[in-house]
């Protein structure tokens, strides 16, 4: 049986319209006011076409075949690479998010994080490369100067040009204050940027002529730090037509998403501009890190899929014992724990960003308010549960092939190796869960959280399960938050079990609404997902009781 993806419309479908009324949010929001399901359906279906017949094709040949790098430092990227990123382009599928000023189709993020999902579970190592360019685009169109977002801004929107973002350094992983890359201002009002980069996706490639990086740095009289971080954007190619003083090193040797070249960078006093105000580098970045983070939980849903569809096709026409192992219990029972908690992160992630497009266009103030609130509390949760299960649920599926799933051909063991980054960049899980608590939950005394639980709660029903983890959650988050607000340990100690009881909760509700929409996921997650949520708040209430 060959390893192959049907775009699961269906659900999308559902969740779009059925569980989070999504049409109606769009008529309440003018730049969307002419949106129906029905064209909707339509973009999804041509991104369905595009990533199972274009991409998934590429995406076991591109791991065997990975990066190669020139003695120049040019990155010649897996056949076949080029060819697909262009049509991507001519589709216009770059631009679906983007404002329609800078070239871009002005439709929904949620659209977006649907294709994109397709594009992950389809070809995790191809999508590291225009995975970047929304981010990119809302950093700069934000943040920009008018003089950069007319040479850059439709470019990066189109597609044309790629981008990558440049944070890390050998001695600055999640401590960011330890970044050392130097900015010289210039009497042109350039800067000359000089410093050492690694773990840079995309920063060098074939596939665009040009790519624009978007580099943390400091300048002279920066403060320690932080709080002394700027922005440059600095382009591969200026526009003069020149090569900048950016140079590839080398790639890395990764155990997974092999097709994406992974870069250490060196900016050899390279020409660059200054992207917001100096030292206020980090607060410009973040747009384009929150944008990623999505984009990486989407990453994790991708591969839930692309395991839970394959391995149930793969387990209904294996036949052990006498009878397809589909039917054997032990292996039904994976099989309906990953359905289940693929369908119900959908509903998660998709909330999010329904959230971001209501946050932004919906013709109601406090609407927005509200929206914006919920967004920045999910954004960590989807980004860090999502590749958790990411990298789980296909690494449990796995011993459904046996011996075979760990064989290249089948496809499973390749799924595992790529899913397991994205638990670690853009953040580590870890940093994730302080995040959640820090700055999202003790930050406003837990107003959105609640005010988000009780919204939800109202819509479960009658499901006792699933109102004992939902109430669980609202009778021991106030106590968390007392106990956190004068105890840092605690809260440091105490997050990551915080983050995943939330997301539990948050799935009860998902479960619940994917019930009434005509699924039939309640039970399984009564028995697999309740038990699992519970013992998260129950390590919560063990704590504040010590």
């Amino acid at each position: 049986m060959s390893w192959h993806y049907e775009a699961p419309l269906a659900s999308m479908r559902r969740v779009m319209e059925q569980v989070l009324n999504a049409p109606a949010h769009w008529a309440e929001c003018p730049a969307f006011a002419e949106l129906d399901m029905d064209t909707a359906d339509a973009v999804l279906q041509e991104a369905a076409r595009f990533a199972s017949e274009v991409l998934q094709p590429l995406n076991g040949t591109g791991d065997l075949a990975g990066c190669t790098r020139a003695a120049d430092g040019a990155v010649q990227t897996p056949p076949g690479f080029p060819a697909a990123y262009q049509a991507f382009v001519q589709g216009g599928w770059p631009a679906l998010p983007c404002d329609p000023a800078w070239g871009g189709q002005g439709l929904p993020l949620l659209l977006d994080a649907a294709m994109r999902e397709m594009l992950d579970a389809c070809n995790h190592g191809w999508n590291m490369y225009p995975d970047l360019l929304h981010g990119a685009y809302e950093t700069l169109k934000h943040h920009g100067s008018d003089e950069l977002k007319a040479r850059y801004l439709h470019k990066i929107a189109s597609g044309e040009w790629l981008a990558a973002m440049a944070l890390t350094e050998p001695q600055a992983g999640s401590d960011l204050g330890q970044l050392r890359t130097r900015a010289e201002s210039q009497a042109d009002g350039s800067l000359r940027v000089s410093g050492n980069k690694i773990f840079i996706s995309g920063g060098d490639h074939d596939l665009t002529d040009n790519i624009v990086h978007l580099v943390l740095c400091r300048l002279p009289d920066a403060p320690p730090g932080t709080k002394g971080l700027s922005l440059a954007l600095v382009p591969k190619v200026l526009p003069d037509g020149s090569r900048n003083a950016v140079h590839c090193d080398g790639i890395e040797k990764k155990m997974g998403i092999k097709a994406s070249a992974t870069c250490a960078m060196r900016y050899e006093g390279a020409t660059g501009w200054l992207v917001g105000e100096p030292h206020r580098g980090l607060a410009a970045m973040f747009l384009m890190m929150n944008s990623a983070r999505l984009h990486v939980g989407l990453q994790g849903l991708g591969h839930q899929e692309m395991a839970a569809q394959n391995a149930q096709r793969y387990a209904e026409e294996r036949a052990q014992m006498g009878r397809p192992i589909a039917q054997h219990p032990a292996v039904r029972r994976s099989l309906q724990r990953l359905r289940t908690y693929t369908e119900a992160q959908r509903v998660l992630a998709y909330r999010a960003a329904l959230a971001l497009d209501l946050a932004d266009h919906h013709r109601d103030d406090a609407v927005r308010t509200r929206e914006r609130r919920f967004a920045a509390l999910l954004t960590p949760v989807v980004k860090a549960f999502c590749t958790h299960h990411g990298f789980h649920g296909p690494a449990e599926a796995l011993g459904i092939w046996g011996g075979y799933g760990y064989v290249h051909e089948y496809g499973i063991e390749q799924t595992v190796r790529d899913a397991r980054i994205a638990m670690i960049y853009e953040g580590t899980n870890q940093i994730q869960a302080i995040d959640l608590a820090q700055r999202k939950l003790l930050a406003d005394g837990g107003a959105a959280a609640g005010e988000l639980l009780a919204s939800l709660q109202a819509e479960v029903g009658d499901a006792p399960a699933l109102n004992a983890l939902l109430g669980e959650a609202r009778s021991l988050l106030p106590r968390w938050l007392a106990r956190g607000a004068g105890d840092t340990a605690f809260v440091l100690e105490t997050a990551d079990d915080l983050l995943h009881g939330l997301a539990f909760a948050l799935l009860a509700w998902a479960v619940a609404r994917l019930d009434a929409a005509g699924e039939a996921h309640t039970a399984v997650f009564a028995r697999e997902g309740v038990p699992e949520g519970l013992m998260h708040w129950w390590r919560l209430r063990d704590a504040l009781e010590l």
